[in-house]
């Protein structure tokens, strides 16, 4: 939103949304998974207290629930994240092994640029909450996510 003086008024950040995949956010709504991990991305004005609204991808594609980001830690080693929150991630030990695993073979040519590997991010949520209806997006959400602004 242009100002008078040519300068640009940034939109206040209240939370993030991410795509999970219609298969798994049934493991939020029904399962009672509380945390989501992923590898990270730039995500640093994110703060407990802040929304994380669940875009669910692949198939009835738009926002179907959200909740209040409770914690954020970060990590090199994923499996890490299993001591911490235990059978509250949403993903299992092995799909994470394996995400790991086929990661490296995806793309050999960025360990080659990027020697150093990325962290993790795992975002425990509470008092998640359904959607009466699948809302749909204004904008694209991308595998990375995005901010949801005001």
């Amino acid at each position: 939103m242009p100002r008078n003086d040519g300068f640009f008024i940034m939109s206040e950040i209240y939370g993030v949304t991410f795509p999970i995949p219609k298969s798994l956010v049934s493991r939020f709504l029904e399962d009672k998974k509380t945390v989501f991990i992923k590898p990270s991305s730039v995500y640093s004005a994110l703060k407990p207290g802040m929304v994380f609204v669940i875009y669910q991808s692949q198939k009835d594609t738009g926002y179907v629930a959200e909740g209040l980001i409770k914690k954020i830690v970060f990590s090199e080693d994923p499996i890490l994240f299993f001591d911490e929150f235990g059978e509250a991630i949403f993903l299992t030990k092995e799909e994470v092994e394996e995400y790991v695993k086929n990661t490296k073979k995806w793309r050999p040519h960025i360990r080659i640029r990027y020697p150093r590997q990325r962290k993790w991010m795992a975002i425990e949520l509470e008092k998640i909450i359904k959607y009466k209806e699948i809302q749909k997006p204004e904008r694209f959400v991308s595998v990375g996510g995005k901010y949801l602004k005001k």
